[in-house]
């Protein structure tokens, strides 16, 4: 199927091919998870130690947030550095590209909190409509 944009539509942001946009909805699936921006958030101040992160984002699992540290250090937004004491010390950090990512989920989150009454109005109105079907 050919999808041709009319010269005169203007689509308002930059339009990728369907492969940018699969990656693009990746990344976008990556930092918008249940944890991520929290985690991001309770980094965003300076390096923590891993039951610090626990205490600031409240109610993650020690699994989950392991796992969302493993996630993040992987994607390369986060790195983990292991200091030879006694105790065993950990700390968590914001890479270059992690404290890149803080503007953007600030926004995000002005925006969310901003329309979240609203989009829940119309959830209400959707499911109510469709329970009369």
């Amino acid at each position: 199927m050919d999808m041709k944009v009319s010269e005169n539509v203007d689509p308002g942001f930059v339009q990728h091919p369907p492969e940018e946009c699969r990656a693009i909805g990746q990344i976008v699936d990556r930092i918008g998870d249940k944890w991520t921006v929290m985690v991001v958030g309770a980094l965003s101040n300076g390096p923590l130690r891993f039951n610090a992160i626990m205490r600031v984002v409240g109610g993650v699992s020690h699994r989950m947030l392991t796992l969302t540290l493993r996630a993040l250090e992987r994607d390369g937004l986060v790195t983990r550095t292991a200091y030879a004491t006694i105790p065993p010390k950990v700390e968590y950090e914001l890479t270059e590209l992690g404290r890149s990512l803080i503007e953007p989920l600030r926004v995000l989150a002005t925006w969310a909190v901003k329309h979240r009454p609203t989009m829940e109005k119309a959830r209400a109105k959707f499911d109510a409509a469709k329970n009369t079907d």
